[in-house]
């Protein structure tokens, strides 16, 4: 029958609420436009974009990525663009230093995997398969003309409103006429794709918007933007990888179950919102028990144990959080240990500073002198600059780190 293979656009109100609340920062014109734009029964074609400027996904894409998937199960046709042309500019958002430029071949060595770490939260196959899109297929095809009018199109007022430029001037710090021209790449990606809508960070409202603009002026065009919450530690910084403190997707089930024990008490609720399928009754009861003194263990265990199992699987997860418990709760040395061996005659610091295993020698004098080394399992290494000696040594330190030194 004509018809019977297209996907069904869902346009129940109830989740359609839930996709535009949980989670979402901000709307833009505002949430009754994007909401009538989805209970009208029309396939709309909604993006994301990201940058490839590392090797690996993280939990901060996790987030939008599992947004795009709503509104792929809702019927709409979604894209995630991949801003291959645009990291060799380096997005300034948040940056008080001009980023650090790559070449096209970086680019692409890091988005290899992007793909396979994505479709675990959306769909690639099927009748509404999400599109993959590179936005070097425009871009890089534009002339030096075609720049110029894309230019005139803003204006240099609208951006220095941006927060970061400020910043800069006023630290007396350098922006660069390239760092102007990303908001309107950025921006244009919409315009060519002729999307309805665009979905991202709230830390790209100001990027998304310039879109907005662009395709209101090029197609006449009223684009609708969202932006969801960010992951931010317990300080306000965003957990990304620029700054250092992701949850990457490419870590072991063990290493990402600890990484989530490590976060602090207070973003556990906020994490379970924006991050779980966890229902928001189940997380409103959480939040109540976390108030009146329940074990914030236990709220983070689940978290963890959630999040591991959407990135690797149920079983994973369970094995991940049986490591955790044997390693850090009753102070058992993992069997998966690295394992470095070195001269007897070498001191331990230089060793662990050399694999790595350390930032720094003066990292770990300062270690030493909190008596946070230690032979396993108790014994306090006292002196920074011991050697490792003959026998075979099973060094803690801090609380989770581990690694056997073995004398060649």
């Amino acid at each position: 029958m004509f018809g019977a293979n297209k996907p069904k656009i869902i346009t129940d109100e109830n989740k359609i609420n839930e996709v535009l609340t949980r989670g979402i920062e901000n709307i833009f014109p505002n949430v009754n436009f994007v909401k009538s734009r989805l209970m009208s029964g029309e396939k709309l074609s909604i993006y994301l974009g990201i940058d490839p400027t590392s090797t690996t996904l993280h939990l901060g894409h996790v987030i939008q990525l599992k947004k795009l998937g709503e509104f792929q199960k809702l019927g709409h046709q979604i894209i995630l663009l991949m801003g291959d042309f645009t990291a060799m500019i380096g997005d300034p958002t948040d940056k008080t230093a001009v980023r650090k430029k790559l070449t096209h071949n970086e680019v692409l060595n890091n988005l290899k995997d992007y793909k396979k770490q994505a479709s675990k939260f959306i769909s690639f196959d099927g009748l509404n398969k999400a599109f993959f899109k590179f936005n070097s297929e425009w871009l890089s095809k534009m002339t030096f003309g075609d720049v110029l009018e894309l230019a005139s199109l803003v204006t240099v007022e609208q951006m220095m409103k941006r927060d970061m430029f400020q910043r800069r001037i006023q630290e007396g710090k350098p922006i660069y006429i390239h760092e102007f021209m990303y908001p309107l790449m950025q921006g244009y990606d919409s315009v060519m794709m002729n999307v309805d809508g665009e979905m991202g960070g709230n830390d790209q409202m100001f990027n998304m918007l310039t879109g907005r603009d662009l395709i209101k002026i090029l197609k006449n065009k009223e684009k609708f933007v969202i932006t969801t919450k960010l992951l931010v530690d317990s300080g306000g910084t965003k957990m990304g990888k620029t700054e250092g403190n992701m949850v990457a997707l490419n870590q072991t089930p063990e290493d990402m179950f600890g990484k989530v024990m490590s976060w602090s008490d207070n973003l556990m609720i906020h994490g379970f919102e924006i991050i779980t399928d966890v229902p928001m009754d189940e997380i409103k009861k959480m939040s109540g028990g976390f108030v009146s003194g329940a074990n914030p263990k236990d709220f983070k265990t689940k978290l963890a144990r959630e999040i591991v199992t959407m990135c690797h699987g149920e079983g994973a997860a369970r094995l991940a959080e049986q490591n955790f418990e044997n390693t850090f709760s009753k102070g058992e040395f993992p069997e998966d240990a690295q394992i470095v061996i070195a001269s007897e005659e070498e001191k331990i610091m230089d060793v662990l500073a050399e694999n790595k295993i350390i930032e720094s020698k003066s990292e770990f004098r300062r270690l030493v002198e909190a008596g946070a080394v230690s032979d396993y399992p108790d014994k306090k290494i006292n002196d920074s600059n011991e050697l490792v000696g003959k026998t075979e040594r099973k060094i803690k330190i801090g609380k989770k780190t581990f690694v056997i030194l073995k004398s060649n």
